[in-house]
């Protein structure tokens, strides 16, 4: 049986996993990315991300043989969509921006022949796999026999290796060969069930799924605002709630961030503005949520001073979205950092253990010294680094669910 090839668009946080699973699986990968030293860095066996067993999966996908990164695509039966999908910045309500998915289904349509498959991953508001498939059709005309489909991810960063394996799947088609075909090849490593439906419903999935966690980190960063307005542990609020047996608070943080919770449901408000006023609700609750941060740290910082006739050395720990990644997109800590490291009344150390350089300008250190010596300290993300240690600090203000002790 000749070996099947997939040309994957975009080697990020999804694409290369993606590309090393296929290619651990006995698929010929031909992945793409615009960035050289990413390129070049896959090439030499080695991920350009840090996620849990993917550096090894790499090595293993390059020494095989079956995948290799270039900056220009090569012919295939699937091509993968794995680009970005940013905000506009003009308007009220972020709207979703495709234009490097069509970009790269410009970039892929002179290599298309007839018996061909391309696969959307791209995060995408409803209605994009259509707009892909007019734009390679203007490329192409309307007689080649081409296949569309949609299949978004699921998966968490920190797990992904073991979640693109073990979580369903959900294919949507713009015609039911187009979810076969899809189906057919995330067979050769999905172990989950492939669920089929057309593609306008895929894209609402994943745009659901996202919204519905937003909305009950929504629930529990508003539970927090309130708890401190009437002088109430909101830990020790939810720990007790939750013991009701259909009752599953979630725990509150300094914000939503990352390329999921934080920028979907924007998708769902800007396609339907009128209905979705839940949804979009929950966004100005955790958009809003930094803003408290910032405040109590500043009070904190104004009191210290007015104390001691200093400055205040504060300590925040965390810059990523989430504990125990890299991964620095749409994160609350990151942006409350930065504006926190703007204001006169206080010096700003970050601590960041997954950050390889220093991030957007800021003083960095490391933990013990920087708490050791910080007037205030700020828990911002529950890396494990911070929650396995004990901080006996009476100045710990605590956004994350930190161990006090």
């Amino acid at each position: 049986m000749e070996q099947q090839r997939v040309c994957i668009m975009g080697l990020g946080y999804i694409g290369l996993p993606t590309a090393t699973m296929f290619a651990n699986s006995g698929v010929r990968v031909f992945g793409v990315d615009v960035r050289k030293e990413a390129v070049d860095t896959i090439n030499s066996g080695k991920a350009h991300i840090i996620e849990p067993d993917l550096d090894s999966a790499v090595r293993s996908a390059v020494v095989s043989g079956n995948l290799t990164a270039d900056l220009e695509p090569k012919e295939a039966e699937f091509y993968i969509l794995c680009v970005p999908t940013p905000f506009k910045e003009e308007g009220d309500i972020p709207e979703p921006d495709i234009s490097y998915v069509l970009q790269s289904a410009d970039t892929v349509a002179p290599l298309l022949k007839d018996g061909d498959t391309i696969i959307v991953e791209s995060t995408s508001p409803v209605g994009t796999t259509e707009a892909v498939e007019k734009q390679v059709r203007a490329h192409v005309g309307p007689d080649m026999k081409l296949f569309f489909a949609y299949c978004p991810e699921r998966v968490l960063p920190g797990k992904i290796m073991s979640e693109l394996i073990h979580n369903d799947r959900i294919v949507g088609g713009l015609s039911p060969e187009g979810a076969a075909n899809a189906s057919r090849i995330y067979r050769t490593f999905v172990k989950a069930q492939i669920l089929e439906t057309n593609a306008q419903t895929a894209e609402m999935v994943k745009l659901t799924e996202n919204s519905y966690r937003d909305l009950n980190i929504a629930f529990a960063n508003e539970l927090s605002l309130i708890a401190d307005r009437v002088n109430v542990n909101v830990w020790e609020l939810i720990e007790l709630a939750n013991h009701h047996p259909r009752v599953n608070i979630l725990q509150p943080g300094c914000g939503v961030g990352g390329h999921c919770i934080a920028v979907d449901p924007w998708f769902i408000v800007s396609m339907v503005p009128d209905l979705a006023r839940l949804i979009h609700t929950a966004r100005i609750v955790n958009d809003g949520k930094p803003d408290f941060v910032i405040n109590q740290v500043q009070t904190a910082a104004q009191s210290f001073q007015e104390r001691n006739g200093r400055k205040a050395t504060v300590a925040c720990l965390g810059l990523a979205f989430k504990p125990d990644v890299d991964d620095f997109r749409e994160s609350p800590a990151l942006m409350i950092t930065e504006r926190l490291n703007g204001l006169p009344e206080m010096e700003v150390i970050a601590v960041e253990p997954y950050a390889t350089e220093a991030v957007s300008g800021l003083k960095m250190g490391d933990y013990e010294s920087t708490i050791e010596s910080a007037d205030i300290v700020v828990g911002l993300v529950k890396h494990s680094q911070f929650a396995g240690a004990s901080i006996r600090r009476p100045d710990l203000i605590d956004f994350c669910g930190l161990k006090r002790v």
